[in-house]
């Protein structure tokens, strides 16, 4: 972001990446260290201006617009924070609108909860140029795979649109501990978010809570454990993995709701993550019309394990039975 402290008053025209967004929103992104309450100070004292005119925090910058900064101090104790450092992950597709990158697992999509820096902010160090960037949708640090993110505002809310009406098919692979029954199983159960003594962050079934909607289907048995297919019906904090421990079929590797004896004594054999991996993604682009299908084969250590599974046809201690 530039440094608006270092320089007087100051012209931005508006692009089809920004087009869309509330000029406050626009303002805090670009003026980066200057303290929440002197942007909107000078919005509402009129020293912004759109157009020549005053307008407020509201207002939503259409594409051509100039918005005139006033010059900007920032805060006498903002620190400087770390820049991030640039990624290059595997891109699975990419157009001027949308990017599809294949996430390694361990990494957070964005920063936050004592993590600097996340996927995102990676990627726009990587991509300097870049006036826009935006993740559409998030996977857990511990999950691999398909990640989608906008590169104009406009795809963003398209994109958003379509996961909200369910129009976005999203299916991920994930090995459970037992044996799982043929065919598809549709799980509805309510998830309840809450925060345990420790102070972390939680999800349970809960009568209480948001509907939640998972289809479940095997793949294929690997010894002592299951394959499954999972698809989202529903985008709910933690939805495969709670539903699969509630039904006593937890995930391998989960450190949150999973086995963790076993978690431990797979760790000394080489497996040390998570093993829920977005797999494949399906919808109609927004911009272009076309049906797109993208598909992010399993990482190495899966496979791998997988493979170790067939050989062995080792039942796991404690694995359930159908």
């Amino acid at each position: 972001m530039k440094d608006l402290s270092k320089v007087s008053v100051k012209l931005e025209e508006i692009g089809p990446e920004t087009s869309g967004q509330r000029v406050d929103n626009f303002l805090l992104r670009l003026c980066k260290g200057v303290p929440k309450s002197h942007i909107y100070r000078i919005l509402r004292s009129g020293e912004v201006r759109v157009n020549s005119g005053r307008v407020d925090a509201t207002y939503r910058l259409q594409e051509g617009d100039r918005v005139r900064i006033p010059p900007l101090r920032l805060g006498a104790k903002a620190a400087a924070p770390k820049p991030p450092k640039p990624i290059d992950l595997p891109l699975l597709y990419e157009d001027e609108g949308l990017i599809a990158a294949n996430k390694p697992a361990g990494l957070a999509v964005h920063g936050g909860s004592g993590i600097s820096h996340g996927v995102i902010e990676q990627l726009r160090a990587a991509r300097p140029g870049a006036k826009f960037l935006e993740l559409v949708h998030r996977l857990d640090r511990d999950t691999s795979g398909l990640l989608l993110l906008a590169k104009k505002r406009s795809v963003l809310t398209a994109m958003h649109e379509l996961i909200r009406t369910g129009q976005m098919d999203k299916r991920y692979l994930v090995l459970v501990q037992g044996r799982w029954p043929a065919g598809k199983q549709h799980v509805k159960l309510k998830l309840q978010r809450y925060v345990t003594g420790a102070g972390e962050r939680r999800v349970s079934v809960d009568d209480e809570g948001r509907e939640a909607h998972t289809v479940f289907e095997l793949v294929r048995a690997c010894g002592g454990y299951s394959l499954l297919q999972a698809q989202l019906k529903t985008g709910r904090t933690h939805q495969i993995r709670v539903h699969l421990a509630h039904l006593g079929f937890p995930i391998v590797g989960d450190d949150k709701y999973g086995d963790f004896e076993l978690n431990k004594r797979l760790a000394k054999q080489g497996m040390r993550r998570m093993f829920l991996h977005a797999w494949k993604l399906a919808f109609v682009h927004p911009a272009s019309g076309e049906r797109l299908r993208l598909e992010a084969p399993l990482p190495t250590e899966l496979e791998t394990f997988l493979d170790s599974c067939e050989s062995e046809r080792a039942q796991p201690a404690g694995g359930n039975r159908a």
